[in-house]
């Protein structure tokens, strides 16, 4: 796996590249011959400017966990303005659900406040929203653009990539589209959550750098045609953009409803190139199944790994190559979840068939929360986690931070332990212990907590707090 950073922790069509065979153009107007008076011949120029005029700075205060406490980290991105309502695209690793405050700097330098509407780490998108009450309040003004068809993309359309790296806002930097159909996956930084599994990625050497992230990659019309996210590290000018015909309906659904809805039915498919012959199998056929989450659909239908997948639903599947995974993963998970489909595998050289009923796709990472009186870092246990660890308790509360002198250490509880009842009360989401931790961090009596260890209970007291 290549070397990626993501690029929103620190403080954008070859002129119309609308049909195959069409040589891009040339735009020949240069900076020192545009004046006030300038009649514009090429309505590709307000366009741009009209872009220009959207894309904006986002500065984000994120509330962390970290052994045991919380902190409120410091991140700056870009992101593009897409409605006259004011809705903002840009990363979900520059904006997401720890987010605690949102400034958003327009093109007039002007801040305003922003809230946070939903993100889809799995394509690292996310969506947030302009205050539009201060905006009328204080008479400020805003554009926004428009999304390009990034399926229309080729190998050297003029692109760029507009942003605020390293903090400085609105820099715009020419480049090429190097090539339309990377494949990669990965987790978002820091957080661990998953990403790149449902989509293929823009490559373009138009620079991107920290802060660039969230902002658009555009066409010389203004029509944007990716979001910046990622770069190469230790190379020139090798950045990533996810296409924006991904973008344009994945921020549809989190505006409709605060997120993105997939189905999961456990397995991990992996190309088949090269594999062919030792499978007996024809070429462009069918995709390996490289793993099969413990518990899950697959796994209880009997669907094992190394098995080739071949149809689904009937419909052939063709996985030969790793710029294809994206195309069978999105196949899965767009059937409604709670629906039955029919899964075709070769095994052995024959072909078996089985039913299974979609889930809803969950990521192995749940949310974070800090008990800071009591010095606890919790991670809530998703589905899929409690399966792979094979955690069998109802409760969803895994300790993954412990601050040296506070009461879970001198209790001695550890990372690791599942939190199963505190004062003799039963505890299983993090509203219920949110709850019982609201009534008796304060107290001054001694609170009785009881642990899941390595399968085994054990029970802890909290001392009460000395005057």
């Amino acid at each position: 796996m290549p070397h990626f950073m993501d690029m929103g922790k620190l403080i954008s069509r070859a002129l119309l590249c609308a049909a195959a065979g069409i040589l891009p153009l040339t735009l020949t107007v240069s900076c020192s011959s545009i004046s006030s008076d300038t009649s514009y011949a090429d309505e590709t120029l307000p366009g741009f400017k009209n872009l220009l005029d959207s894309v904006v700075k986002i500065d984000v205060w994120e509330k962390t966990q970290s052994d045991g406490g919380s902190r409120i980290v410091r991140s700056v991105g870009s992101g593009a303005i897409i409605s006259k309502d004011g809705l903002i695209i840009t990363n979900a690793h520059v904006v997401n659900i720890y987010a605690q405050r949102i400034v958003v700097t327009l093109p007039s330098l002007e801040r305003v406040g922003a809230k946070f509407i939903g993100w889809d780490h799995w394509t690292d998108l996310a969506l947030i929203q302009i205050d539009l009450d201060e905006v009328k309040r204080r008479g400020l003004k805003f554009s926004y653009a428009q999304f390009g068809n990034s399926d229309a993309l080729y190998p050297g359309c003029t692109v760029y990539a507009v942003g605020t790296p390293h903090g400085f806002a609105r820099t715009v930097t020419k480049g090429i589209v190097s090539n339309t159909n990377r494949f990669f996956e990965g987790t978002l930084l820091d957080s661990g959550y998953e990403t790149g599994s449902f989509n293929t990625w823009i490559q373009t050497d138009a620079a991107i750098n920290p802060g660039n992230s969230g902002g658009p990659l555009v066409l010389p019309d203004g029509e944007i045609v990716g979001i910046n996210t990622r770069a190469y590290l230790g190379a020139g000018n090798l950045g990533f953009s996810i296409p924006s015909n991904v973008a344009k309906r994945v921020a549809e659904e989190i505006k409709n409803s605060g997120g993105v809805e997939r189905s999961y039915v456990g397995i991990t498919p992996d190309s088949m190139q090269d594999m062919e012959s030792y499978f007996d199998i024809d070429a462009n056929r069918g995709v390996l199944i490289r793993n099969v989450d413990t518990a899950s659909p697959a796994a209880v239908a009997g669907i094992l790994p190394g098995d080739i997948l071949l149809k689904i639903n009937s419909k052939e599947v063709d996985g030969r190559f790793p710029e294809q995974i994206p195309e069978i993963m999105n196949s899965i998970s767009s059937i409604p979840v709670g629906d039955t489909v029919k899964i075709t595998v070769l095994r052995s050289g024959k072909e078996k068939e089985f039913e299974l009923k979609t889930e809803p796709l969950e990521s192995r990472v749940g949310k974070e929360y800090a008990l800071e009186k009591w010095g606890a870092g919790i991670r809530q246990i998703t589905r899929v986690f409690a399966r792979d660890a094979k955690i069998d308790t109802d409760s969803k509360l895994l300790v993954i931070g412990v601050r040296e002198g506070f009461p879970f250490d001198l209790a001695g509880i550890e990372r690791g332990d599942i939190i199963l009842s505190v004062d003799r009360k039963k505890v299983r989401t993090m509203d219920d212990l949110e709850k019982v931790y609201g009534q008796l961090s304060d107290a001054k009596k001694d609170v009785l907590i009881e642990v899941m260890r390595s399968h085994g209970i054990s029970f802890h007291v909290l001392k009460a707090r000395s005057e």
